[in-house]
């Protein structure tokens, strides 16, 4: 199998990374899921590290992007607030411009790499 160039961007603040790859994932699934635990369980990632990245992100913001709310079986959960929503929607605009851009670009290189990695 051929050798494919990955490009990942990651919005960094002083002392953090306020979005990237996995953290554009994770509100994703937390959309989908409604819940922190499920979408950590969709990403197979522990409870505590879902909710690590998210604080990371709710600080890294201007006001939080995922709304928690406590409670048992149909009353917790969580949502991506209206911001959140804004951010992530830029964050994948922003990963397909830069593919596009770069798509060209990436093609002599990607033909310099190994097909397979080396043991």
């Amino acid at each position: 199998m051929a050798a494919k160039v990955d490009i990942r961007i990651r919005i960094h603040i002083p002392g953090e990374i306020a979005l990237g790859p996995g953290k554009a994932a994770l509100l994703e699934a937390i959309h989908a899921t409604g819940s922190i635990s499920a979408a950590a369980r969709q990403l197979e990632m522990s409870y505590r590290r879902a909710w690590q990245l998210v604080d990371a992100m709710n600080r890294s913001f201007r006001t939080p992007v995922v709304a928690t709310a406590v409670g048992g079986a149909r009353r917790g959960g969580a949502t991506l607030t209206p911001l959140g929503q804004e951010a992530l929607k830029h964050f994948r605009a922003l990963e397909a411009a830069a593919m596009k851009a770069l798509r060209s670009r990436l093609a002599p290189l990607e033909a310099l790499l190994a097909d397979e990695a080396a043991p």
